[in-house]
């Protein structure tokens, strides 16, 4: 993170309004899988803000578009995953969408506009988050073009940001 950044904590109502709107972007029920009593410290970088919950870097935010970061383990364990071949690896974290040749499998089920990580087949690791374009049955019986629009990468911006904000200072 290259120059200053601002960094504070949302207090218990924004905190609330922040997870009930990421409840509904993700599908999932945040309060619930969070349990316990939840700290939320915003850091705004340049162009991201990025959501730290108890601590961890989980949640991202550019203009009004929220999604979860690839670090975000409870997200991860729950969403639905599509695993592409090796050789669509190097072009996604780059950022290219993910095309329906490379799709190797599907798990989980999804709706068109729903959030999908990205794995790879040969070692199983998320390497993108992205917006389904198509239902799980549509993507599976599609046999060209985009599938998946990538939104969040290992080696973007946010990515970035979180190896900085991890690396101590």
């Amino acid at each position: 993170m290259s120059g200053k950044h601002r960094r504070y904590f949302l207090k218990a109502r924004e905190s609330k309004e922040l997870l009930d709107k990421a409840s509904k972007r993700l599908r999932i029920d945040l309060e619930q899988i969070l349990k316990d009593r939840v700290n939320v410290e915003v850091v705004y970088t340049e162009s991201i803000e990025i959501f730290l919950i108890n601590g961890k870097p989980a949640l991202a935010k550019t203009g009004e578009n929220i999604y979860p970061t690839l670090t975000f383990k409870e997200f991860l364990d729950q969403a639905p995953k599509v695993t592409v071949d090796m050789g669509a690896v190097p072009y996604i974290c780059k950022g290219a969408n993910v095309m329906a040749p490379g799709i190797r499998q599907f798990s989980g089920e999804f709706q068109k506009g729903d959030l999908v990580l990205i794995t790879d087949e040969k070692h199983g690791k998320t390497i993108a988050l992205g917006e389904a374009l198509y239902d799980t049955e549509q993507a599976k019986n599609t046999k060209q073009g985009i599938i998946i629009k990538n939104t969040h990468y290992v080696g973007d911006k946010t990515w970035n940001q979180l190896k900085q904000l991890a690396t101590p200072t």
